[in-house]
């Protein structure tokens, strides 16, 4: 069967920028399956998309003008239920042959097979293939409702162009145009009432005129040489990045402040992308330059050039209109941007005038949750926290520090410049901080208690930093379980798991010796009774959980098994979280053993035979009731086996500890094949379980092996 590549696009008015991109992975994807779905591509078939500030468009190559029929057996009903005692039809299958277009000639060509336990009967057809004007327009429809819009907006059709039974229309913006082309053959498709044609237009301001198309794959061309227009969104990003690095570089910058965020805005605000140098005044440099780079990418969406690290008064603009006398744009951008600048520093200047430390006074009348008070409680709640971490890592001093930044580490919240960019909260902190003469650590704590503020955030440089952050995020943790604000599914409006992640991460990375609950009950005691919903117990056993399915993720993330970290995590005397890492390596390391099939099992047989004993087995060995060989051997090699892996283990050396385990494999073996635990005798039965919980004690201080049994 014949092919031709096949285009469609929308030609629209501005579509939302920040949703751009997926918009046209989206609408080519889904698209490109429909089709795929039917039957109506082949099987090396290529899909590209595109996407600029009006219009989505997919090319798809190798697309059949009609799908192959398809052979299909559909399963009727039951034998029983469809023949008589005779063997003839009866009137339910009758009918239902009749649903399918046959007649009583289709009962000699059914078919008999097994579904299940019941003989069934099967009616075998074959099913024309769809034509690709029927395909195209199912999969059209259905690539539309797909489209992750935003924010829908209805409006109407121009009079006298509405199709039959269109008069509004409920879109992301306006649709002016349909191109539908298989090869140079327009298909008659329609949607948001519109018919497809084989015309579009080029840019809004530099084309002249409709475009006509004369098959679907110059249309990347045509609308690059007629409508100046990069369709391609990955493209016209490229060239971005060339016209920003070519004016780097004869600019002599270093830098090009360009996140990948802003680089999709810009792509996605521009057709046809010209890249032009503008300054500001010199004086605003004197404004700490994450404001004035904030806001010249938020609201001007400018790039920002530094050299050795500065900030430059140089910045770069990408307009949509290419010229070759850019005075006017840039003279426009550089009026725009300098009362957002002046602002910047007026805001700054202001907020200098206060102090951090008499603004915490106002954080009482700032509600931080209607459930939990306001920021001046929760700020007394993050010191208290902050006090008794930082004794148990520094002693007074530590603490002292930490309750001093713990203090103002809100109080920016309340100044000019967050408020007007609550990105910088923390950031003006710092910069405050230091104009008011607190101390560097406290200043640098300030900043970084809200770190990691996302997944590969670096985590706070100095220890008031990770005692205020760790006490921040534990509060944040333990009053929103409290409330029973917790998260669900993919929703976690408060963040719970990027601030568990960051506890664990600070705990883990930074080697801090502490044990998690009772970091949460130190938590729980900064809030006065009454304060939370739920039972400070039940409190502890959530958060706990929560975070002990956030280490599994940390870890497997990292490139261990789900056995693995079981294994490391439910270990008896298990406590400090910094141990994981080692311990995960020592229980790698084991694993690789001949022996450690058979010592999981092993050490899973006995601790099923242990939960199973009554009242509780203590580790304990009388020599005098060891009668059978085997259960003295096992005694005799623990006796000269555990010595050395509590040494090691003590050492804080867990790959020795696990491989000096390894020996007791041939003893563990003889033990289970020769004794009986369970004997009649209560004190050989007593003293043998004595034997297995001393064994499962000493197997199980660095990892819970039975966790690796198969």
């Amino acid at each position: 069967m014949t092919t031709s590549n096949l285009l469609v696009e929308l030609f629209v008015e501005e579509l939302p920028p920040k949703a751009l991109k997926k918009l046209g992975e989206a609408f080519a994807g889904v698209l490109f399956e429909q089709l795929k779905a039917q039957g109506l591509t082949a099987a090396d078939s290529t899909l590209t998309n595109f996407a600029s500030p009006r219009r989505l468009a997919a090319h798809i190559t190798a697309v059949s003008a009609q799908a192959a029929d398809k052979a299909v057996s559909q399963k009727l009903m039951p034998v029983s239920v469809g023949l008589d005692a005779s063997g003839n039809a009866t009137p339910a299958l009758l009918k239902k042959l009749q649903a399918l277009g046959a007649d009583a000639s289709a009962v000699a060509g059914l078919k008999r097979a097994m579904d299940g336990k019941v003989e069934a009967l099967f009616y075998d057809s074959t099913v024309k293939g769809a034509t690709l004007a029927e395909g195209l327009q199912k999969a059209l429809l259905e690539s539309i409702a797909k489209l992750p819009i935003p924010k829908v907006m209805s409006y109407q059709l121009e009079s006298g162009c509405e199709l039959p039974g269109w008069s509004s229309v409920s879109f992301v913006r306006p649709a002016h145009g349909l191109v539908a082309l298989h090869g140079s053959t327009v298909v008659p498709v329609q949607a948001l009432g519109l018919k497809a044609g084989n015309t579009t237009q080029g840019h809004r301001f530099l084309s002249q005129g409709v475009i006509e198309l004369a098959d679907a794959d110059t249309y990347a061309l045509r609308l690059r040489e007629d409508g100046r227009v990069i369709a391609s969104f990955s493209e016209r990003r490229h060239v971005i990045v060339e016209q920003l690095e070519r004016l780097r570089v004869s600019d002599e910058s270093d830098e090009v402040v360009c996140p990948d965020a802003l680089l999709d805005e810009v792509t996605a605000l521009v057709e046809w992308p010209a890249t032009y140098v503008c300054h500001f005044e010199r004086e605003f440099l004197s404004v700490p330059a994450e404001c004035l780079v904030l806001t010249m990418q938020t609201n001007q969406k400018y790039f920002p050039c530094r050299i050795s690290g500065q900030l430059t008064n140089r910045f770069l603009v990408v307009s949509n209109i290419e010229t070759t006398d850019p005075s006017a744009i840039i003279g426009g951008n550089e009026r725009v941007v300098r009362p957002r600048l002046a602002d910047a520093k007026f805001f700054f200047d202001q907020d200098r005038k206060k102090t951090l430390a008499s603004r915490v006074v106002g954080l009482g009348k700032v509600v931080y949750h209607n459930k939990l008070g306001t920021q001046g409680e929760r700020v007394e709640r993050v010191r208290a926290i902050a006090r008794v971490i930082g004794a148990q890592l520094g002693g007074d001093a530590l603490s002292a520090m930490a309750d001093r930044a713990a203090m103002l580490a809100k109080a920016d919240l309340l100044t000019d410049m967050v408020g007007e960019f609550p990105e910088l909260q923390g950031t003006m902190g710092w910069y405050y901080a230091r104009h008011d003469g607190e101390a560097d650590e406290v200043a640098m704590a300030i900043e970084d208690h809200y770190k990691p503020r996302f997944a590969g955030d670096a985590l706070p440089r100095n220890d008031v930093g990770v005692v205020v952050a760790l006490a921040d995020k534990l509060e944040t943790l333990i009053g929103m379980f409290g409330i029973g604000n917790l998260p669900t599914g993919d929703k976690d409006p408060f963040a719970l798991r990027r601030h568990a992640l960051g506890v664990v991460r600070m705990l883990i990375d930074r080697n801090l010796q502490l044990q998690i609950f009772p970091l949460l009950n130190t938590a729980i005691e900064a809030f006065p009774s009454g304060a939370l919903s739920e039972t400070r117990e039940k409190i502890r056993d959530e958060v706990g959980g929560f975070f002990i399915e956030r280490i599994k993720v940390y870890f497997r993330d990292l490139g261990y098994s789900t056995l693995e970290v079981d294994a490391a995590l439910y270990a008896g005397d298990f406590g400090v979280w910094a141990d994981i890492p080692k311990r995960l390596s020592a229980v790698r390391a084991f694993a690789a053993l001949p022996e450690a099939p058979a010592l999981a099992a092993a050490n899973k047989r006995v601790g099923n035979i242990l939960k199973k004993a009554e009242g509780t087995v203590e580790p304990r060995i009388n020599e005098a009731l060891l009668v059978e060989p085997a259960e003295k051997a096992l005694a005799d090699a623990l006796k000269l086996i555990a010595p050395k892996a509590d040494a090691a283990w003590a050492a804080g050396q867990y790959a020795e500890n696990l491989q000096a385990l390894a020996a007791l494999k041939g003893p563990v073996d003889d033990f289970f094949d020769k004794v009986m635990v369970n004997a009649e005798d209560p004190a050989l039965k007593a003293n043998r379980l004595g034997l297995l919980a001393t064994l499962h004690a000493a197997m199980n201080r660095v990892a819970d092996l039975s966790r690796l049994a198969a």
